[in-house]
């Protein structure tokens, strides 16, 4: 899920009974505490259920800039706040090409086979997107570079 740096003031009472974990550093959980702000450099929160030992939900954490999305890893990259995502019914899911911009700098095996499965299913437009993202943002470091 993604939310906004912008909107985090409320994500303690939002999640109320949820333990929230920074990974901060990157690969390392620590608890976030409810009056602490949410340093720059952080951009994955974790939550589970206080009586839990188990991760219910994964937020990234972007930014915006008036009504655009703004990549972190690149701020050329962006894309109108409107057009980020999709709305099912009762929730508003990330663009998968959104969503495959993230997975290209180091596609893990798993990262792979959702581009082989997603790929086909998106439009021209779509397609357009990803590739300007990945060659504005990691150019040839990305072996999805030229897709």
């Amino acid at each position: 899920m993604l939310v906004l740096r912008q909107n985090l003031n409320t994500l303690h009472t939002l999640l109320d009974g949820f333990e929230l974990y920074l990974a901060d550093p990157p690969g390392s959980l620590r608890r976030w505490e409810r009056r602490e702000p949410l340093p720059a450099g952080v951009h994955d929160i974790w939550c589970r259920e206080r009586a839990s030992r188990a991760w219910q939900l994964q937020l990234m954490v972007d930014e915006v800039d008036g009504d655009e999305w703004v990549s972190r890893r690149d701020s050329r990259v962006r894309r109108p706040w409107s057009g980020l995502g999709w709305t099912l019914p009762g929730i508003r899911v990330l663009a998968p090409e959104v969503q495959l911009f993230y997975k290209a700098l180091t596609p893990r095996p798993k990262d792979e086979q959702d581009r082989e499965m997603v790929w086909p299913l998106l439009g021209e437009e779509a397609r357009a997107w990803l590739k300007h993202a990945v060659a504005e943002a990691y150019g040839a470091r990305s072996p999805w570079y030229g897709l």
